[in-house]
Order: structure tokens, then C-alpha cells, then sequence
């Protein structure tokens, strides 16, 4: 049920439960992932960009200093002045935006993927209650969420310490070198730097990760009374559609039954299986199988052929044959259109002179079809 407790949900969620809750903004989402890319693609365009960066805007920022005396006393060539400074400080960082723009994209995708949901815009008043609050603090949550920024300033300190410490020597060439060049090295260290602090975050998301994979699936486990309700209301309930195919079955033994008195003839075992054939040779190229039937179905498909004047012949194989390899309401197989032209050519002997036919004792049923008894389907 609804409120089993999350031990008797033991079976993984259902495909329409993960629909369900994708249709209300529930995937896996991990934001130590998204910031890790984001981190990763910042380091990596401060490391190959950053030299020109620094270059641009040093000439930008040279620029905006030499303002001519004309402009500066006019307000709105010095509007101007300044949007033209931006716009170009703007492109100088666009491709560092471009990559961060990427990477959180990709971070989404990576999780769960892109969702638009009205039902996660929905407020949740529950959030406001204090006591859920604290019981979300102190909860195994709460206490993954503390282990997990725990880890993060360990990781990430003694990454930092370790880039100092290898970067040592630089740090203290950097005094030895003009300004100019010192701050383009610096720049450059920065990027190294800050290259090795996002490969540390990215470390840190391979834990978080699974992590969040396994805690959105088992939000969403289910226990067997769900899985059997769902699949109730899904597929409808199973006494239900016993019952639709119990009636479904009447109707199709009745148009089955009416449809003997229009067979030419009507095929015996004698008594196990009877299977009734019509022909029209002005619109099918073949007999048909109207009914068929085994025991009591067989047994009332003769009555009703002896009720509407249909000659029953008795032909152990062939009836058998058409009984194993024929489907109701189509054309008898072709491997039995011989043995069929041979039992109709029969029948219309017999309409034109009753006593001077006799049944045929071979029927040419092809010796790759099976007519044994433990052969025969149930129809």
C-alpha cells in the first residue's frame, strides 16, 4: 500500500513510476557534478585563454584611460564611450562564458536530463514546517550532505597545499620579474592551479554520483500491494478482463455457430473434432474455415449442421489436419488444397447422385503434418 514503510518496499521502481515522477521533477540530480564541470571548464579556459585575456583587457583598460577631453565633459558621448568599453569587455569573455554555459548544460544532461515540470513551480507548504526541517537536518540525509562538505574542504585543502607547495619555486621567481610579466605568470599559475582544485571537485562528484543515482531510486522502490495496484489500474482488474474474454469467447462461439448452415460441408473425426467449410468460388480463391471445434463445440456444430440440411463427412485425417493447421475464418492451408478439392468434388457427386458415390478411403494429407492426438491445440 500507499504507506508501507520504506523496509517492505523492496522491488525496484516501475516504468510508469519513474514517469510518474519525472512528470513531477523527480530525477537525479547532483550538484556537486554540475559545479565540477563548470569548475573544470572555468580552469580549463583561464589555462589556455587566460595570456590573451590578460593581453585584451590591459589594452581595453589602457584605452579607457586615454578618454579625450571632449568626451569627458560630455554626458552622453561619455555613455557611449563606456557601453563601447563594455560590449568589447563582454566579447573578450565570451568564449570563457561559452564553455561555462556548456558544462552546466552538460551537467544536467548528465543527470537525469533536461525536464520542463509545472507540478516542481507547485509551493510545497510543507517545507515551511519547522519540525520536518529539523527532522531533514538530522536525518541520514542531512548527515551525507555534512560528510559530503567535509570531504570536500579535506580534498580540496590538501590539494591546495600540495599545488603551493609544487609551485613553490615559481611563487618566488615571480618576485624577480617585471610587473607585466609577473602578472602573466601569475595568471598562468592561477589556471594551473585552479585546474588541479576542479579535478579534486570532480573527484568529489564521482562519489556523489552513485550516491544520488541510489537515493532517487529508492525514494521511488515500491512494495508489492503497489506494484499490484498499479498494474490493477493499468491493465484493468484480472477478474474483469477474465470475465471481458469469457464474453468475447461467447460472442465469437455464436457468430461461429451461426455461420454452420451456410458451410457446403461439415468435416468429422467423427466425434472429437469437426471443422465446418464454406466456398465461394466467385470470391475466394480457397475454402474457408467458418467453425471448428473439439468435444461438446464439435458435437453442436454437427447438430446444427444436421439442422440446416449441411452433409457431415466423416475423414479422420483430413479433419484432424484442419483442425492442427487451420484458423478460424481463413483460407484452409495450402498443403490440404487437394485433400479439400477431393472432399467438395465428394459432396457435389453426392447432391447430384447419392447413391452412386462412394467416400474416399485415402485422403492426400502431406506426411509432414503432424495428426497425431498429442498434437492437437485447444481453439
Amino acid at each position: 500500500m500507499a504507506d508501507d514503510s520504506a523496509q517492505e518496499r523492496e522491488l525496484p521502481a516501475s516504468q510508469k513510476r519513474l514517469e510518474q515522477a519525472r512528470e513531477k521533477g523527480q530525477v537525479p540530480r547532483s550538484r556537486d557534478l554540475s559545479s565540477s564541470l563548470l569548475l573544470l571548464a572555468a580552469a580549463a579556459g583561464l589555462w589556455v585563454w587566460g595570456s590573451s585575456v590578460y593581453g585584451a583587457f590591459a589594452h581595453l583598460l589602457l584605452g579607457g584611460l586615454a578618454i579625450p577631453a571632449e568626451a569627458a565633459r560630455d554626458t552622453g558621448a561619455m555613455m557611449a564611450f563606456v557601453g563601447q568599453m563594455a560590449v568589447a569587455g563582454v566579447g573578450i569573455l565570451l568564449p570563457m562564458l561559452a564553455i561555462g554555459l556548456v558544462a552546466s548544460l552538460a551537467g544536467g544532461l548528465a543527470m537525469g536530463g533536461w525536464i520542463f515540470s509545472v507540478q516542481a513551480f507547485a509551493p510545497q507548504f510543507s517545507r515551511l514546517n519547522p519540525v520536518e526541517g529539523f527532522g531533514r537536518i538530522f536525518s541520514g540525509k542531512g548527515a551525507m550532505e555534512l560528510l559530503k562538505a567535509t570531504l570536500k574542504a579535506l580534498v580540496v585543502g590538501a590539494v591546495a597545499a600540495w599545488v603551493l607547495w609544487s609551485e613553490k619555486g615559481e611563487l618566488a621567481l615571480l618576485l624577480q620579474l617585471a610587473p607585466q610579466e609577473s602578472i602573466k605568470s601569475m595568471a598562468v599559475l592561477c589556471g594551473r592551479a585552479f585546474m588541479w582544485l576542479a579535478a579534486a571537485t570532480l573527484l568529489i562528484a564521482s562519489v556523489d554520483v552513485p550516491w544520488q543515482l541510489y537515493q532517487h531510486f529508492s525514494r521511488l522502490r515500491m512494495s508489492r500491494q503497489e506494484l499490484q495496484d498499479e498494474s490493477r489500474e493499468s491493465e484493468g482488474n484480472p477478474q474483469i478482463k477474465q470475465r471481458i474474454r469469457a464474453l468475447q469467447r461467447e460472442r465469437a462461439r455464436r457468430r461461429m455457430m451461426a455461420a454452420v448452415p451456410k458451410a457446403d460441408v461439415v468435416v468429422t473425426n467423427p466425434t472429437h473434432f469437426a471443422v465446418a467449410l464454406a466456398y465461394d468460388q466467385g470470391s475466394a480463391r480457397a475454402p474457408i474455415i467458418v467453425a471448428m471445434g473439439s468435444d461438446r463445440v464439435a458435437q453442436r456444430i454437427r447438430e446444427i449442421a444436421r439442422e440446416a440440411s449441411v452433409p457431415i463427412v466423416e475423414a479422420p485425417p483430413l479433419a484432424r489436419a484442419l483442425y492442427r493447421y487451420g484458423e478460424l475464418e481463413q483460407e484452409i492451408p495450402a498443403a490440404l488444397y487437394n485433400a479439400v478439392a477431393l472432399l467438395l468434388a465428394y459432396v457435389y457427386q453426392l447432391r447430384l447422385a447419392p447413391a452412386a458415390v462412394e467416400l474416399p478411403q485415402e485422403w492426400p494429407i502431406p506426411s509432414d503434418l503432424d495428426t497425431s492426438a498429442d498434437a492437437m491445440p485447444q481453439h
